[in-house]
């Protein structure tokens, strides 16, 4: 701590002691005030005034006990909701990558879907490696998905033989750096009946030793397209990769998604590297990390269409869909279909379902939230209806 953050510090102690103000602030407001006190040039005086109208916002700020903060986040979230667009946009700055935005992503997050529309991951590089464009273009082709087809001169079938016969194009294998080694490995391992010479390659139907028929050229359809979409590199799950540089650093951007083995690698950023999909990242970093997640994403669907929503809102929509150790959506499947009161659960979807299943378990309904309350007409447990008022006779 330097020492203007010592002297703000030493302001906000000498005000608690002689003014009871019971100052707390977080170490950014700290941070905050230095720069203000510096960059102002403010008298011991100012800066005290300064800490004062400070503690009044910060304490004006927070919720105040009573306050229906489920039903304030669902409108504030819900109400620019009505304003998105419904479109899917092309991902920043890259034209071949498809990302899902807008209020469609939107639904797909608090629904917690775990088959998301276009999962997508953001690579980054540690500070030896982010400008090594040698180093990021072979991880590039690692981690893509390339197959046969897309290092062929020349593709053939015979008929007269039943084979399949295709060159390899060395030029397009050395730019997408990959193993010839590895490539044969995996064709030997697919096709048994499979003979390389160099660049050309020999496959033959398994069926070639039984007499020409209309099914055994079928046959060799079949196993064409079989050796055109043999994968030959590539992680599980990624498809398309697109390698971008901004003004600083060497950034790969993923169709497809899988964190777990990416975070693997070596020269991987495993601090930046991010992925859309929130339930890979609650399985791979834990349940903090998928709640972090949540904010970021809603918070990003909705800045890119211009709209702002006070990050606390979001922050309980998260908490709530993280609060039992694992992702779960708001909605009958989710936080909605297991409150405990009956009535809420009704009152939401599948009334008749949920009304007959609790007579029959003989379930009984204590009316302690809002929208049971709202049901049979009593105050709600909000606001003044919070709050039980009780007069002793005896003194009176």
């Amino acid at each position: 701590m330097d020492d203007i953050e010592m002297k703000v510090m030493e302001t906000i102690t000498q005000l608690n002691e002689e003014e009871n103000l019971d100052i707390d602030f977080p170490e950014s407001y700290i941070d905050d005030l230095s720069k203000a006190y510096v960059g102002k040039d403010l008298s011991d005086d100012e800066l005290k005034e300064l800490i004062r109208k400070l503690k009044q916002a910060y304490d004006r700020a927070h919720v105040e006990a009573g306050e229906a903060v489920g039903t304030v986040a669902a409108q504030s979230v819900g109400e620019p909701g009505t304003q998105m667009t419904m479109r899917t946009f092309h991902y920043a700055g890259v034209t071949e990558l498809n990302v899902t935005l807008g209020l469609p992503r939107l639904i797909e997050i608090v629904d917690a879907r775990k088959d998301i529309a276009t999962p997508t991951m953001d690579i980054y590089f540690d500070e030896e490696r982010r400008n090594d464009e040698e180093f990021v273009r072979t991880l590039a082709n690692q981690i893509g998905k390339s197959t046969i087809n897309d290092i062929l001169k020349d593709f053939n079938l015979n008929y007269g033989t039943m084979e399949v016969e295709a060159v390899l194009d060395s030029k397009k294998i050395e730019e997408k750096r990959l193993d010839r080694e590895e490539i044969n490995a995996v064709i030997e391992k697919t096709f048994k009946k499979s003979i390389i010479n160099g660049d050309e390659l020999i496959i033959s139907s398994a069926k070639s030793d039984k007499s020409e028929s209309k099914f055994e050229i079928r046959e060799l359809r079949l196993l064409a397209d079989k050796v055109r979409d043999l994968q030959i590199s590539g992680i599980k799950g990624i498809g398309k990769v697109i390698i971008r540089k901004d003004d600083k650093e060497w950034i790969i951007h993923t169709e497809g998604s899988n964190l777990k083995e990416i975070l693997d690698m070596d020269g991987i950023d495993h601090v930046r590297t991010t992925t859309n999909n929130i339930h890979e990242i609650g399985e791979v970093l834990g349940i903090e990390a998928a709640r972090q997640s949540i904010i970021n994403e809603a918070q990003n669907t909705l800045s890119e269409q211009g709209l702002s929503v006070d990050v606390r809102h979001i922050m309980l929509v998260a908490d709530i869909m993280t609060s039992e150790g694992h992702v779960k959506s708001i909605g009958r499947h989710g936080i909605s279909g297991e409150k405990s009161s009956v009535l809420a659960r009704a009152a939401f979807e599948e009334t008749g379902k949920h009304l007959l299943n609790a007579s029959i378990r003989g379930e009984v309904d204590d009316l302690t939230g809002i929208i049971e309350n709202i049901i049979i007409g009593q105050p709600i447990p909000l606001g003044t209806g919070s709050v039980g008022v009780k007069m002793d006779y005896k003194k009176e």
